[in-house]
C-alpha cells in the first residue's frame, strides 16, 4: 500500500480527491492537511510515502512546505495538485524537491500513474507544466550583475526569505525587524529587480541562488 497525505486548503478539494482514490486498492488515504503548517506536522507524524501538496494557502504555502517536509524525510514524494500552470510556479516547486507537477483537473488514472511514477523516482509532469519547464530551462540567464549589486544586504536577506515563501510576518519575525520595514525592503527589490510581483521576485532568486 501507497500511504497518502491530502494537503488542500479547500475541505471539497480534500473530499473530490479522498473519492477520486477511494477504490484504487494499491493506494491509502492517511491523513489530511489544510495548510503548510499543518502539512509538516502531518508528514512528521504520519509518515506518509507520497504528499499531494496544494501550492497556493494560508499561511504556510506549498512550496516552503515542501522544503521542510524534505528536509526532515527526503524520501517523501511530493506531488503538487494545484489549479496554476505557470512557470513560475512550475519552477518554483521542482525547486523546492516536488517530483511531479499535476492540475487539479487530472482524471483518475492520471492521477494514479503519477502516484505510481513518483514511488518509482520518476519524474511526474502535466504536459504544460513540462513545457513551461522546458522553456525556462532553455531560456538564456539574462546579465543581472548590477541589478544584484543594486541590493543591499538586507534586502538580498529579504529576497531569499521570499524565494523560500515566507509571508511578510514571517520574514520580520526572521530577521528581528517591524513587518512596516519588510514592506519597504520588498517595495525595493521589485523596483530594483524590475520584476512586478513577489513571485517574479521569488523567481529571480532560485535562479540566481539566492534561496540556499
Amino acid at each position: 500500500m501507497t500511504r497518502i497525505l491530502i494537503v488542500d486548503d479547500h475541505a471539497i478539494v480534500r473530499e473530490g480527491l479522498r473519492m477520486l482514490l477511494a477504490d484504487v486498492p494499491t493506494l491509502e488515504i492517511v491523513g489530511e492537511a489544510a495548510d503548510g503548517n499543518a502539512a509538516v506536522t502531518q508528514a512528521a507524524s504520519l509518515q506518509p510515502d507520497v504528499i499531494l501538496m496544494d501550492l497556493v494557502m494560508p499561511g504556510l504555502d506549498g512550496r516552503e512546505a515542501t522544503r521542510r517536509i524534505l528536509a526532515a524525510q527526503p524520501d517523501c514524494r511530493i506531488l503538487v495538485l494545484t489549479s496554476f500552470a505557470e512557470d513560475q510556479n512550475v519552477v518554483t516547486a521542482m525547486q523546492a524537491g516536488a517530483a511531479g507537477y499535476l492540475l487539479k483537473d487530472v482524471l483518475q488514472a492520471d492521477l494514479v500513474n503519477a502516484i505510481e511514477r513518483v514511488m518509482r523516482g520518476e519524474p511526474a509532469l502535466h504536459p504544460e507544466a513540462q513545457r513551461k519547464l522546458i522553456e525556462h530551462l532553455a531560456r538564456p540567464t539574462p546579465k543581472t550583475d548590477s541589478e544584484l549589486n543594486d541590493l543591499t544586504e538586507r534586502e538580498r536577506e529579504v529576497l531569499a526569505l521570499i524565494a523560500r515563501g515566507h509571508s511578510n510576518r514571517q520574514i520580520a519575525d526572521t530577521l528581528y525587524i517591524t513587518e512596516g520595514t519588510v514592506k519597504g525592503h520588498v517595495s525595493n527589490i521589485l523596483s530594483k529587480l524590475h520584476v512586478q510581483d513577489r513571485t517574479q521576485a521569488a523567481l529571480f532568486a532560485v535562479k540566481h541562488g539566492l534561496d540556499k
